[in-house]
């Protein structure tokens, strides 16, 4: 408070806006939220069990529903640890190294968020398929990638490897060099300080790298779709599956689907916020 001619200054506050403007900013958030996210939501779930529970589970007893969803695991389960190597490892070489060619690493990074899906698995098209570059020589081999699950597996890596990279790098740096530093002078090895300081000091942010990076695996659609060639029961991931089901007119089972990969990304987002709090939590 500051004393001006007799009179005290009370604070200012940090807004200006009147009750009635902050009140019609929420409310139009609000009105956004249920008509963008809560309503879908509930349309989906809705039509799913439309025919009752027995039509809902009985959806997923269907073999190219489980083939779909064992294909959208694996392409995860693979694409997710490669992501996180990548990214703690051009995340450590941006944050704690200067070398040639750094921006154009980070340019790289962020290469897969300004390309369409579409145009990057048309590249491996363009590269692995039968009369792609490398076409040829694959055939020769007896090596299929395009049409099959490799080819899904490299999409899907394409399309989330600046997930963990981009969430690690901003907290490795940060934090700057010197705890690693100190762990040199005091005598441990290379990766002895990688795996004990710098890794435990950015695990929030690289457990929230690898949700993100988990949930983009699962829900992709674009990528995959142009390289899986949509082979009912070996090249279709669930958002394929979904989409195949809805063209046969085949509704519930269509909707069932898309209620799992809506409780994964409800699953995920409750993960994000706890893994944000814990964060915040750290740096407070």
């Amino acid at each position: 408070m500051i004393a001006t001619a007799g009179r005290v200054a009370l604070p200012r506050a940090a807004t200006t806006e009147s009750p009635f403007v902050r009140w019609l900013l929420v409310g139009f958030a609000l009105v956004f939220l249920l008509v963008f996210l809560f309503l879908p939501l509930v349309v989906v779930f809705a039509t799913a069990l439309s025919q009752g529970v027995g039509a809902y589970l009985r959806a997923f007893a269907d073999p190219d529903t489980l083939s779909a969803i064992r294909l959208t695991l694996l392409a995860a389960a693979i694409a997710v640890p490669l992501n996180v190597v990548f990214g703690l490892a051009a995340a450590w070489a941006i944050g704690k190294f200067q070398f040639a060619g750094k921006s154009l690493l980070i340019t790289l990074i962020d290469l897969p968020f300004s390309v369409s899906p579409v145009v990057a698995g048309l590249i491996y098209v363009l590269l692995f398929g039968a009369q792609g570059f490398l076409g040829p020589w694959l055939m020769a081999h007896h090596v299929q990638i395009i049409f099959a699950v490799p080819g899904i597996v490299l999409a899907t890596i394409f399309v989330t490897f600046p997930f963990v990279a981009r969430e690690v790098l901003p907290t490795m740096q940060a934090q700057g060099t010197d705890e690693e530093e100190a762990a040199l002078t005091l005598g441990a090895n290379g990766w002895q300080t990688f795996l004990r300081v710098t890794v435990p000091n950015v695990r929030w942010a690289l457990i929230y790298g690898v949700i993100l990076c988990n949930a983009r695996a699962m829900g992709e659609f674009g990528a995959v779709s142009v390289v899986s060639g949509h082979v009912r029961g070996l090249t279709n991931t669930m958002p394929l599956h979904i989409a195949i089901l809805y063209d046969d007119y085949q509704f519930v089972p269509a909707f069932a689907v898309a209620s799992l990969l809506a409780m994964l990304a409800l699953a995920t987002l409750v993960v994000k916020s706890v893994v944000e709090w814990k964060m915040g939590e750290e740096q407070s």
